[in-house]
């Protein structure tokens, strides 16, 4: 049951997470958000949430299966995914609901680097915890390029 708890409890966290950014994020997507110069490979909406979605599930399943292990770099590795949770959530406050494309792009920047670091350092403790960030990596790298478009053509 404990172990239930391990990974039912950090995927509550991040859809929590998600949940509250797109609380403050809601009124930019539809009022701003279209209006923007978008690279031609920019997804349609409804792709994000279901991006999201299975991205929060590997995220918490992740640290997850790094709670649950006997590692003495848990704690190491719980404040490391602390650190990039903070700055997902960050990011939709930057360039969303302050509609700074530039304050997001510096913040995605920080987030690409510690999702990269967590999931190098998780490789250590647990690799299907480290390989569970590949896709979150993938995409943010994608992210990355249309924060960088946006930035740059807006």
């Amino acid at each position: 049951m404990k172990k239930l708890a391990n990974i039912l409890i950090p995927i509550f966290i991040c859809f929590l997470v998600g949940l509250t950014a797109n609380f403050f994020q809601s009124t930019s997507i539809h009022e701003w958000y279209p209006h923007l110069n978008k690279p031609s490979l920019t997804p349609p909406n409804i792709v994000f949430p279901i991006a999201w979605t299975f991205l929060y599930i590997c995220m918490g399943l992740s640290i997850g299966l790094i709670i649950s292990s006997k590692s003495s770099e848990k704690k190491n590795m719980i404040w490391l995914f602390i650190i990039q949770l903070f700055f997902n959530f960050s990011w939709s406050i930057l360039f969303f609901y302050l509609r700074n494309p530039l304050w997001g792009l510096a913040n995605i920047i920080i987030l690409d680097i510690a999702v990269i670091y967590y999931t190098c350092k998780s490789f250590k403790i647990n690799k299907i915890s480290s390989a569970l960030f590949f896709p979150y990596i993938l995409w943010l790298i994608f992210a990355t390029y249309l924060n960088l478009y946006i930035f740059w053509y807006n």
